[in-house]
């Protein structure tokens, strides 16, 4: 399999499976414990990774989201908890994820191996989010530590896409508009604030997907085929234990 290849058939998965813990039942107690209700706890988890910042950093590595929706969130949330202790316990909450989710019958070995080796292969130069998430720790147990490496490099694809989409001339909103339509007031934009989407919008949305693709192929070409065939049936095995909850 060509790293293209490999590319197309595991980063789908990556930005499905990597943001599964976010706002579970069980990841929703956790933020609030710390006074934090979901969204706010989502904000300065996975923002937090990126320190005691302003709304305005924050924003600019997340993209896609109203300004004041960060502001509003990030700023009310850090009142109650310091950035660093959220991402902390955001990284756990993505570990004990795994820990119920994945039976520790599932040999996850070789594709934490794997994914580690694409992890370490890449290169985090311009994409804030994944150099933050790089600096959490990762769990001992397989289950817990596949989960983890999943969001980790669900950071990884989603960062290197934010810099694609502004390089092919798009605005990050723009962008959100055209693949989530009916999720713009979820995000912070007041209903009548869509942007028109035109076909030069979903020429350059595409174009953006593949700079995306060119800039994370690299780092998954260090995997050999047998690399290959564990992390992706690492991410089937993954993908059927989430669905059957």
């Amino acid at each position: 399999m060509t790293p293209e290849a490999l590319v197309a058939a595991a980063c789908p998965k990556i930005n499905a499976l990597g943001p599964a813990f976010y706002f579970t039942p069980e990841t929703r107690t956790v933020g609030k414990d710390f006074g934090l209700d979901g969204f706010r706890f989502y904000f300065l988890g996975r923002g937090g990774v990126l320190g005691d910042t302003s709304a305005r950093v924050v924003h600019s590595a997340f993209g896609y989201f109203h300004p004041d929706l960060v502001t509003r969130l990030w700023d009310s949330g850090a009142e109650k908890v310091a950035p660093k202790t959220a991402a902390l316990a955001f990284t756990e909450a993505c570990a004990d994820h795994g820990r119920s989710k994945l039976a520790s019958s599932l040999d996850l070995e070789e594709f934490c191996t794997a994914a580690q080796a694409v992890v370490e292969a890449a290169d985090p130069d311009g994409l804030a989010l994944f150099a933050g998430i790089l600096g959490q720790p990762l769990a001992a147990d397989a289950p817990a530590r596949a989960a983890q490496l999943i969001a980790v490099l669900r950071e990884f694809r989603g960062s290197a896409h934010l810099i694609a989409v502004r390089a092919a001339g798009l605005a990050t909103s723009t962008a959100h508009f055209i693949k989530r339509p009916d999720d713009a007031e979820t995000f912070g934009w007041p209903k009548d604030s869509a942007a028109t989407v035109t076909d030069a919008d979903r020429a350059k949305l595409d174009a953006a997907e593949a700079i995306t693709d060119a800039l994370v192929t690299p780092a998954f070409a260090v995997l050999d085929e047998a690399g290959q065939a564990a992390l992706l049936a690492g991410l089937a095995a993954v993908e059927a234990a989430y669905a059957a909850g």
